[in-house]
C-alpha cells in the first residue's frame, strides 16, 4: 500500500553539493521505497558507479548517505532507517525505537526546523486551520502543516502537528533550531 511519496538524489561523488539525478518515488506502509508504478526499484539514467544518495520529503529535513554507494544495472537497497548506514552531518536523522526517521516539521521546506521567531515552521500550522482558533482542525492529505502525516492539520490539543516541531529542535528551547543535514 502506497502512503506518501519522496524526492530521491543521486549526487556526484566529488562534488556532494551537485545534484546529478533526481526522481520522485513512492513510500510504501512498510518503508519501502519504489517507482511510481508502485512495484518496480527506482531506476535512474546515469552510468554505474558511486555516487551519494539522499532523500527529501515534503515536511521532513533531507538525509543524505555519509559516503558514496556504488550502483550498477542490479538494484542496490539503501536503508537509512538501519542505524549502520551512515549518513552527512551531524545528528542527521532522529532515532525511533529501533529504526532512524527524517527529522520532520520542515512546513517551510527552507532546510531548517524552527519553532519560535521569524519563518518559523510552527506559524504556517496556525494559518492553515484559520489563525484565530487555535482548536479548529483542517483535514486534507499531503498538506506541508500536516507534521504528522494523519491527514489533517491540527494546531492545538492531543496528536497536534506543532509540539512535533518543538519536539524535533529540543524540546526546551523554543529559540532553538535544527539544520537540515545536506550539504
Amino acid at each position: 500500500a502506497i502512503v506518501d511519496w519522496i524526492l530521491l538524489e543521486l549526487r556526484d561523488p566529488n562534488d556532494a553539493a551537485t545534484i546529478l539525478r533526481t526522481r520522485a518515488a513512492l513510500v510504501q506502509r512498510d518503508g519501502d521505497v519504489v517507482a511510481l508504478d508502485g512495484n518496480a526499484p527506482v531506476l535512474f539514467d546515469l552510468a554505474p558507479g558511486n555516487y551519494y544518495v539522499a532523500t527529501r520529503h515534503r515536511n521532513h529535513l533531507g538525509v543524505m548517505t555519509a559516503g558514496t554507494i556504488p550502483l550498477g544495472t542490479v538494484p542496490t537497497v539503501v536503508d537509512l532507517t538501519l542505524p549502520a548506514t551512515g549518513t552527512y552531518g551531524t545528528n542527521a536523522q532522529e532515532t525511533v525505537g529501533a529504526v532512524r526517521a527524517l527529522w520532520a516539521g520542515n512546513v517551510l521546506r527552507d532546510a531548517v526546523l524552527k519553532y519560535a521567531g521569524t519563518g518559523n515552521d510552527r506559524d504556517p500550522v496556525l494559518t492553515a486551520i484559520g489563525g484565530a482558533v487555535p482548536t479548529a482542525t483542517l483535514s486534507g492529505q499531503y498538506r506541508a502543516e500536516d507534521v504528522n502525516l494523519d491527514g489533517q492539520v491540527k494546531y492545538a490539543g492531543s496528536a497536534n502537528d506543532r509540539d512535533i516541531i518543538l519536539q524535533n529542535i529540543g524540546g526546551s528551547v523554543p529559540t532553538a533550531t535544527r539544520m537540515q543535514q545536506l550539504p
